[in-house]
């Protein structure tokens, strides 16, 4: 297994390398100036996580249910109404 760490020039410069090692499951890191600032994942990988990022959100039942029920006054937020031409 090749290191799955590359500098964002050798990312750039080897890119199919890159690709390649991560449709084989390995995510690959990109850094530049020695911090990490991406990571080149599969598509199959992606989408999985996609899937459980969406699985976990709290249902729009849920977050109703989670306002406040004390019927307590709140700050409105200072809204400016839009000019609308009929």
């Amino acid at each position: 297994m090749t290191d799955p760490t590359w500098s964002l020039q050798d990312a750039k410069n080897r890119f199919s390398a890159v690709v390649d090692a991560a449709q084989h499951g390995e995510p690959q890191w990109v850094t530049r100036r020695g911090k990490r600032v991406g990571v080149v994942l599969s598509a199959e990988v992606f989408e999985r996580l996609q899937r459980l990022e969406k699985a976990a959100a709290p249902s729009f039942n849920a977050l109703l249910l989670d306002l406040p029920q004390d019927d307590q006054p709140f700050e409105r937020m200072p809204l400016r109404q839009r000019d609308v031409e009929f």
